[in-house]
């Protein structure tokens, strides 16, 4: 098992370009103003790359992975469950807003993709790799359904017309088909998508730590711990659960902690600013989230994964 220090230089480069996106937003004359237009850029065209690219860059084997696909999809829905629980559990919902819970939902079950690849790479090596590939084409359509359904609720907007005009949404649903319809990327255009894509998660994180407003937290701290304790908590001893009623082997197990504990997506902020939310609190949990994630991915693969889990 990797060394918990690893897992604070694999996430250090996240936190940075967070960090980075502040101090030039505060600092410079690359202002707020210059950060809306580059919310846009990443909204509407570099993330839809990057979610295309990456479903469509390893074939999904449904046949040979349905218990664990059974799995992924159980971690699914109760994150997306758990998370929007948090607005009726007694008590604490007095201490935020809905539309702040509306905002702030996906932060507890979404994920960082190009993190989890990296880590699987390291931990589990190639077969991991189609596994989680396996996790982001079925997973990614439905959280980012998750993530829109509750904003588009408390919006202007219709939910249908919320889906049908979200670019996230679109690129998903698009990859997943080209996936299982067999589509390759020509080796002539991966290197112009993957440079798309990294262009894409590179201002996402400025874009987030631009947006972020630590003043923002103490406005709705209860929500803050309710959300973040469920991503990197609750979910990996969920994992842990699932794989062991699912039977799954020691690298479906591996793979179904790492893809648990994984800090949330970048993309949360932008999503929220674009759709009139609170864009700065949800940055700040982002950010938090990076930082939980040095912790949740030693807990979930030293300690859940040490436990008597089922052989191969």
């Amino acid at each position: 098992m990797l060394a918990p220090v690893y897992y604070v230089q694999l996430l250090l480069p996240d936190f940075a370009l967070i960090a980075c996106g502040y101090l030039i937003c505060r600092f410079t004359k690359l202002n707020t103003t210059v950060w809306a237009q580059v919310n846009a850029l990443v909204y509407f065209f570099l993330f839809p790359v990057l979610l295309f690219h990456s479903i469509t860059r390893y074939p999904l084997d449904v046949n040979s992975t349905s218990q664990f696909i059974l799995a992924g999809l159980c971690l699914a829905a109760a994150g997306i469950a758990l998370a929007y629980s948090v607005a009726k559990w007694p008590i604490a919902n007095r201490y935020f807003n809905v539309r702040d819970h509306a905002a702030s939902a996906q932060i507890g079950f979404r994920f960082n993709s190009f993190v989890a690849l990296a880590i699987t790479q390291k931990v589990v090596g190639d077969p991991g790799l189609l596994l989680i590939a396996v996790l982001i084409g079925i997973c990614v359509p439905l959280y980012n359904i998750g993530a829109v359904w509750p904003m588009a609720r408390h919006g202007q907007k219709g939910l249908g017309r919320e889906l049908v005009e979200n670019p996230l949404i679109w690129a998903t649903v698009l990859g997943l088909l080209a996936n299982l319809m067999g589509f390759h990327m020509p080796e002539w255009l991966a290197p112009t998508f993957s440079r798309l894509g990294q262009t894409g998660l590179v201002l996402g994180m400025m874009a987030a730590g631009a947006g972020m407003q630590l003043s923002a937290l103490p406005r709705a701290k209860v929500l803050g711990v309710a959300v973040l304790g469920i991503k990197h908590l609750v979910l990996p001893i969920v994992a842990w659960l699932l794989a062991k009623s699912f039977q799954l082997d020691a690298t479906q197990t591996t793979v179904l902690l790492i893809f648990a504990a994984m800090p949330t997506a970048s993309s949360a902020y932008v999503l929220a600013a674009r759709m009139g939310f609170n864009g700065p609190y949800v940055a700040s949990l982002v950010t938090l989230s990076t930082l939980l994630a040095m912790l949740s991915l030693p807990f979930a693969l030293g300690v859940l994964g040490g436990l008597d889990m089922p052989s191969p």
